[in-house]
Order: structure tokens, then C-alpha cells, then sequence
């Protein structure tokens, strides 16, 4: 799993409140997100998630881990439209 992926996962976890509307708004399985998210965890040695039956939220270090998360993927997609944006621009 590439970090980028782990990130996008538990940014939107922590975004909408839980693993199944992450899931539906990334338009993957829920066990994807899931998966995504405990790898995340299992990389940094550290739980960024409270999990209960009804709620997930964000631990001290989750929320501080989220900010720099949130700010990397916005970069990234600002990469991506800057990029996207430059492809037919005429050259020479």
C-alpha cells in the first residue's frame, strides 16, 4: 500500500465520521479502507483511531497526524490540477 492511499483513507475516515461512508466516498470496500487505515497505524506504531460500535474519532495524535495528512493531499491534488492544467499548453 503506498502512503498516499493510507493517508487518503484516514483523512476521510476522520472526514465523515466512520469506515462506511469513507468507503463510499473513496468508492472502495469498506475492508479496503479498513485495511488502509490499520497499515497506516501498523507503519507509524502509533493508533490515530478510537474505535467503538457506533463511532470512530480521532486520538490526540490522530488529529495532529490529520492536519499534516489533510495538507500533503491537498498539495498532491494541487500537483495533479497544475499539471493536468499545463499538458496542452503550447511549447517552444
Amino acid at each position: 500500500m503506498d502512503r498516499l492511499s493510507e493517508m487518503e483513507a484516514f483523512v476521510r475516515v476522520v472526514d465523515v465520521g466512520g469506515f462506511t461512508d469513507a468507503a463510499r466516498k473513496l468508492g472502495v470496500s469498506k475492508s479496503a479502507v479498513s485495511k488502509h487505515v490499520s497499515a497506516l497505524e501498523a507503519r507509524l506504531g502509533a493508533r490515530l483511531l478510537n474505535r467503538t460500535t457506533r463511532r470512530v474519532s480521532p486520538t490526540e495524535i490522530g488529529l495532529a497526524y490529520y492536519d499534516r495528512a489533510a495538507r500533503v493531499l491537498s498539495e498532491a491534488a494541487e500537483a495533479d490540477a497544475m499539471a493536468a492544467s499545463m499538458k496542452g499548453a503550447p511549447r517552444g
